[in-house]
């Protein structure tokens, strides 16, 4: 199905994101370019508008033939100054209504971003909203089909939102010619293998390969207590085991990943200068020796589009809801050496947490939640005894993309009835701590 596009360029602000994301919530399909595209390139995208965002420096202007492909153009802030002096004509700002800058030209400047106006201008340029996520996924099981054929296609599926959304697409697409491989490093959350399973119910016909190689990356990370070197040790055994496991099926020729459409904007960057997109995070990059293709089906969609393909696609909502999980899983929310107690300790804990969020009805009202064990011991008392036991903290965190975080005003009450649950249940905790840091100057992870 063909889609009317809107272009938004990229000049280096993190609004071009947040446009297009916008405007995608409405139904219209939106890419966005870096600023310096050919208008060649654009025009063979054949949209129905462009929208210019705001410039991170002044003076950067797009492609100037960019004027003859005949579409309305918005352009917002800097990026507005730029190209009215490009043009040589005046600077016109619209004032809470759509008003062209010049009466030749169908040219919109905003001075500030002004989601209200952009929306206004799109419906304006007669565009037709067709991206919904049954349109997607009907596009993308056909590319799939058309991509791989009747070949067997290789997932690491790690339980997290991206790479379930790939597996329920395979499936859909190509059913069993679908490997799913979920390897267990030992440092998942709770149950992790049987929540997965019970995830994919829906679907009873595919067939996921388990493997338990935790205690290989125990005994890869007995000792080790940097947090760079866990990392490091637990990418390269995960891609060790997954490659191992794959070998398994010499007949596979593609590996699917859950890029998104975040990752290859970033990428890309405003200049357009980089072309390495980011690995994602749960297959820890591509070994060469594999010698397998990429499929990619998810990289056109930003992460609630995700969500909304998951759900249509018969996913639950308890998986696709889920807080943001980093790949080297609790290893990196466990300070200092991990082994399997101090693992066991931390998903008990987690798990606590996570589940009276819900109860609380407070889950949704933070972008990330999770423990972290502390490589220290405090003086407690349990059953009138002298306790000497492990200190865990609570972290909770808002932000939209990452690059900065807030903390989440979690109500007292609650942080003191879930200390309290945590202390009673896990006999190796006897002090929880509440982590009130933003980012910067803290990180969200720990690690």
């Amino acid at each position: 199905m063909k889609h009317d596009t809107v272009i938004v360029l990229d000049f280096g602000s993190p609004e071009a994101q947040k446009v297009a994301k916008s405007l995608r919530l409405m139904h219209f399909y939106t890419e966005v370019l870096p600023y310096n595209t050919q208008a060649g390139d654009i025009g063979s995208r054949n949209p129905k508008a462009l929208i210019l965002s705001d410039a991170s420096q002044a003076k950067l202007l797009p492609d100037e033939s960019i004027w003859d492909l005949a579409v309305p153009v918005l352009a917002i802030g800097k990026t507005a100054e730029s190209v009215c002096e490009q043009l040589q004509i005046s600077l016109r700002y619209c004032e809470g209504e759509l008003i062209p800058a010049s009466p030749e030209r169908p040219l919109f400047c905003l001075r500030e971003l002004d989601l209200k106006l952009i929306r206004e201008f799109v419906r304006n340029s007669k565009i037709q909203p067709t991206w919904t996520p049954e349109a997607f996924i009907q596009e993308a099981v056909n590319d799939i089909r058309k991509q791989v054929k009747s070949d067997t296609v290789i997932l690491g599926l790690s339980g997290g939102v991206d790479s379930s959304v790939v597996a329920a697409l395979l499936y859909k697409a190509i059913g069993d010619k679908l490997i799913p491989i979920f390897v267990d490093n030992g440092c998942m959350r709770y149950e992790e293998a049987k929540r997965v399973k019970g995830y994919f119910a829906c679907m009873p016909e595919l067939n996921i390969r388990f493997v338990d190689a935790s205690e290989l990356f125990y005994s890869k990370l007995k000792g080790v207590e940097d947090p760079e070197a866990k990392r490091k040790i637990i990418g390269g055994t995960f891609i060790d085991v997954f490659e191992a496991e794959a070998a398994k099926y010499p007949d596979a020729r593609w590996l699917a990943q859950g890029t998104i459409y975040s990752d290859v904007i970033e990428s890309i960057g405003a200049d357009g200068k980089s072309t390495t997109v980011k690995s994602h995070h749960n297959v820890g990059g591509l070994p060469e020796t594999m010698q397998l293709s990429l499929v990619e089906p998810i990289r056109s969609l930003f992460k609630d589009e995700v969500r909304q393909v998951g759900l249509s696609l018969g996913l639950p909502s308890q998986l696709l809801d889920r807080h943001p999980f980093p790949g080297p899983g609790l290893a990196v929310r466990i300070l200092g050496e991990v082994n399997p107690e101090r693992v066991h300790i931390l998903q008990l804990v987690d798990e606590i947490f996570i589940r009276e969020l819900r109860a609380w009805d407070l889950y949704h009202t933070t972008w990330q939640a999770f423990a972290v064990l502390l490589p220290l011991r405090s003086t407690g008392v349990r059953d009138g005894k002298r306790t000497y036991e492990n200190v865990c903290a609570l972290r909770a965190v808002n932000s939209e993309d990452a690059m900065s975080a807030s903390v989440t005003r979690l109500p007292y009450e609650f942080l003191e009835h879930v200390s309290s649950l945590i202390i009673k249940e896990v006999n190796r905790v006897n002090r929880v701590v509440f982590d009130i840091s933003s980012k910067p100057p803290a990180t969200i992870e720990w690690e």
